[in-house]
């Protein structure tokens, strides 16, 4: 299995709820006299909370992770040069 496996298939769940939530709204508008049911609201929300919910949590971790590894490889940049400096003195 790939390292990005779980990656992928969190993506592709999230696009399949929102694609599956449009068809379903409109099946449910053109076939119901024009109407939207009350449950294919529903689940259109649920839908789109799961999906942003995917996307929001991604993201948000991703750029967490980025900050603490660029803070973390100034640390120890600035450690190296400062064994450096002392050991040349």
């Amino acid at each position: 299995m790939q390292a990005n496996t779980k990656e992928w298939i969190q993506y592709g769940t999230a696009v399949a709820m929102i694609a599956s939530g449009i068809v379903l709204a409109f099946l449910s508008f053109f076939l119901n006299n024009y109407d939207i049911a009350e449950g294919v609201l529903w689940y259109i929300s649920q839908a789109l909370i799961y999906a942003g919910g995917v996307f929001g949590v991604s993201i948000y971790f991703k750029t967490r992770l980025g900050e603490f590894e660029h803070r973390a490889k100034q640390e120890i940049a600035e450690y190296i040069r400062s064994t450096s400096s002392t050991e040349t003195e």
